[in-house]
C-alpha cells in the first residue's frame, strides 16, 4: 500500500523545470530595454516574427524578461510609488552586493538598502530594491545565505541536476 502512495504523489508531481521568464509592461520598450540591458546585464534576444505588437525579448542568468508595449497607462505603476520591499517585485541573486550597490550609485539610480538577520540559523540577507522606468520593483539580494527550509510536509523542493537553458544560438561573426 505504501509503494502504490509513493507512485500516486509522484504522478501528481508537475513537470516544472524553472521559471522560464517574467513579463513586463512598458511605456517604452526602448527604454526598458536600456535599463534591463546596461543596469542588470540582460542580452536583447530575436522574438518571434509571428509576434504582432511591440516588444522585446531579454534574456541572461537562465531567465527570461518580455517587455511588451503598453497602451494603458492605468496598468503601470504610478510614476510616485514608493520603494516597498514588501510590494510586487522580481528578485536576482548576486554574488557581490558591493558591486551592484556601487553601479547603482554610479548610475545614479535610486535604491533602498536592507539587511534580514535570522536570528535562529544567525544567517544575514543583504537586499537592494529599486525601480525600473516603469515603477516596477526590482531586488538584488544574496538570499543563498538561507537554508531553504520546506515548511510542513506540502510537498518536496525540487532542484534541476543540471542548469536548463534554452538553445543558444551565436551571431555568424562568433561561430
Amino acid at each position: 500500500e505504501g509503494e502504490k502512495k509513493e507512485e500516486k504523489e509522484e504522478e501528481e508531481e508537475m513537470p516544472l523545470m524553472a521559471l522560464n521568464h517574467v513579463s513586463r509592461l512598458c511605456r517604452s520598450v526602448k527604454d526598458s530595454i536600456e535599463f534591463y540591458t546596461k543596469v542588470l546585464g540582460f542580452v536583447e534576444i530575436e522574438r518571434p516574427q509571428a509576434l504582432d505588437f511591440e516588444g522585446a525579448w531579454l534574456f541572461n542568468y537562465g531567465i527570461g524578461i518580455h517587455l511588451v508595449q503598453s497602451h494603458d497607462e492605468d496598468r503601470l505603476p504610478s510614476e510616485s510609488h514608493p520603494l516597498d520591499p514588501m510590494d510586487n517585485h522580481i528578485s536576482f541573486q548576486c554574488e557581490n552586493m558591493g558591486a551592484v550597490e556601487q553601479k547603482l550609485r554610479d548610475m545614479g539610480i535610486e535604491y533602498k538598502k536592507r539587511t534580514v538577520d535570522d536570528e535562529e540559523s544567525g544567517a544575514s540577507i543583504d537586499q537592494l530594491f529599486f525601480t525600473d522606468p516603469d515603477g516596477f520593483m526590482v531586488e538584488i539580494c544574496n538570499c543563498e545565505n538561507l537554508k531553504l527550509v520546506p515548511a510542513g510536509s506540502m510537498g518536496k523542493i525540487k532542484l534541476p541536476f543540471d542548469r536548463h537553458n534554452p538553445p543558444v544560438e551565436l551571431n555568424k561573426e562568433e561561430r
